[in-house]
């Protein structure tokens, strides 16, 4: 009887080094192949180009392939205990990096049952991640780019945006990445804040900047990245402006438009009631809630509803109602939005929400309470957090300290050592081709 032998593959986008892996372990007995699922690539990477069952598909028509099972994480624990494999083959990387603790604890498992581990020389010069940032940098068409935040919330337990206000901010969302334990943590899409595109022109909040001139800059940071976009629309404008901003944001690659029940001069909500805001009727919000979804070509294109209740200070039962309203009305998701660090109301807003599943995701923008961690907000049902003004905030306070620097000391060095990236790294930030 021949011996059983497992590998754990992506199959995103195959490539020698996968091959090297399946005719290696084929040496070894029955090649049984873990497939990675979407939700497990999606929480430790990116969305996978391909879904589970097209790879599966690509997968159980390789030659030395017995079986394709999937694996619902990156750890292998389940599937060993599972099938328990006489030898586990992978390559000699995970020695090093992330991948390391999974290495020991695989080790550990097999042993109970006298499994062996082999491991097999990594391909060198070659990577699914390598391949996969080139085809980046080529760019995407906007129909990929739009409907890649609702696959996001699917595949996620939370969606994580992070504030852009031009294309270099972009280019930072969408390369930064962080190693957490067995994770790579990064953004999984940009917020085009209102607030950000404003001050970063240096004008107020109020809607002074027209969206002709924030089309823009939504067009710049399109030009250099691949993430989706999601889009501070303010209140929208009229009913009769608020479908042909829909249809250019859609057209452009858009993935969602975010407006807020309010009316009349915009004051940046932020300020509650210390300015005069008024809060617009149900039955004006919703129909313009309608008109911007009969104009989306399909329904890939996602229109939230920020409900602004919390921020007029009129309570749970007052934003409910408004919920309930504008998911009638067609919403795609919803923002409850609120100034309170105490997220006492918050939270049982959220509670609400979670227990009568309304079916479309909930958004926050935690500005004011930033104590409040991710996973307090998977908890409470929370499927997008905005961190919304964030890179522009940081920015500030470090180009005022080089500006200080330099008028104390009547020169550049201090700053320039101190405070600055160096002229090499500035100019080769980003590259030409």
């Amino acid at each position: 009887m021949k011996k059983i032998v497992y590998i754990t593959l992506e199959a995103d986008i195959i490539h020698p080094g996968n091959i090297n892996i399946i005719e290696s372990a084929n040496k070894y007995g029955d090649v049984i192949v873990g497939l990675l699922t979407d939700e497990a690539i999606g929480k430790h990477k990116r969305i996978p180009l391909l879904d589970y069952e097209q790879r599966k598909i690509i997968i159980q028509n390789i030659k030395n392939v017995t079986k394709v099972i999937p694996q619902s994480s990156f750890d292998y624990s389940d599937n060993l205990q599972l099938i328990k494999p006489d030898f586990v083959v992978h390559g000699d990387d995970w020695k090093k990096g992330p991948q390391k603790k999974m290495r020991s604890k695989v080790i550990k498992i097999l042993s109970e049952w006298g499994g062996e581990l082999v491991e097999v020389p990594y391909t060198k010069g070659i990577s699914t991640t390598e391949i996969i940032t080139r085809i980046n940098k080529l760019g995407t068409l906007p129909e990929k780019r739009k409907a890649t935040l609702k696959k996001l919330i699917n595949l996620k337990p939370i969606v994580k945006l992070l504030e852009v206000h031009n294309g270099i901010t972009g280019l930072i969302v969408e390369n930064l990445e962080l190693e957490k334990g067995d994770i790579n943590e990064h953004f999984d899409g940009m917020w085009l804040s209102s607030l950000t595109s404003s001050a970063s022109k240096g004008k107020p909040d109020t809607e002074l900047v027209d969206f002709s001139s924030r089309f823009q800059t939504i067009e710049d940071i399109i030009e250099v990245t691949t993430k989706p976009i999601v889009v501070d629309g303010d209140t929208g404008g009229s009913i009769q402006h608020f479908p042909y901003r829909v249809r250019t944001l859609e057209r452009l690659g858009v993935s969602a438009i975010i407006i807020e029940d309010k009316v009349g001069n915009k004051r940046n909500s932020l300020f509650g009631t210390n300015v005069n805001q008024q809060q617009d009727t149900i039955k004006n919000f919703t129909a313009k809630i309608s008109a911007g979804r009969k104009t989306c070509l399909n329904d890939q294109f996602m229109i939230i509803a920020r409900i602004e209740s919390f921020i007029m200070n009129k309570g749970l039962d007052h934003a409910i109602e408004r919920t309930k309203a504008y998911i009638d009305a067609g919403a795609d998701g919803i923002m409850i939005h609120s100034k309170k660090k105490d997220v006492t109301e918050l939270r049982s807003y959220c509670k609400y929400y979670r227990k009568n599943d309304f079916g479309v995701p909930l958004v926050v923008a935690p500005s004011t309470f930033p104590q409040i961690k991710e996973e307090e907000m998977i908890d409470w049902g929370i499927n997008i957090v905005i961190y919304a003004n964030h890179l522009l905030r940081s920015a500030y306070p470090a180009m005022i300290k080089t500006g200080k620097s330099i008028l104390k000391y009547g020169r550049a060095k201090e700053a320039s050592e101190k405070y600055c990236m160096s002229i090499k790294e500035i100019i080769s930030l980003i590259p030409e081709n």
